[in-house]
């Protein structure tokens, strides 16, 4: 089948490398070693439930659930440019 410049796989490249992308960076977010006894942002004791059930945790959950809604601010843009996300 004749695609023009792009290769056979390029579509699956693109998928590829998206996926790759996304799974490198949830690991850079992952937490290690100890956790923090108080959040780093407002200095609240943060629960020994859950130093225990998030690795190298820093913030206490009100902190944490704004670090997030800040972050899921900027991942609706998808600088490939497919058409999917555009029309969102």
């Amino acid at each position: 089948m004749a695609t023009g410049w792009a290769g056979d796989d390029a579509v699956q490249e693109q998928i590829d490398a998206t996926v790759d992308e996304a799974i490198q960076r949830a690991r850079a977010q992952l937490g290690q070693g100890p956790g923090s006894t108080h959040c780093e942002h407002c200095d609240a004791p943060i629960p020994e439930a859950r130093r225990k059930a998030v690795p190298g945790v820093r913030l206490c959950v009100h902190c944490q659930a704004a670090d997030d809604a800040v972050a899921q601010g900027g991942s609706s843009y998808n600088r490939r440019g497919s058409k999917d996300s555009q029309l969102r």
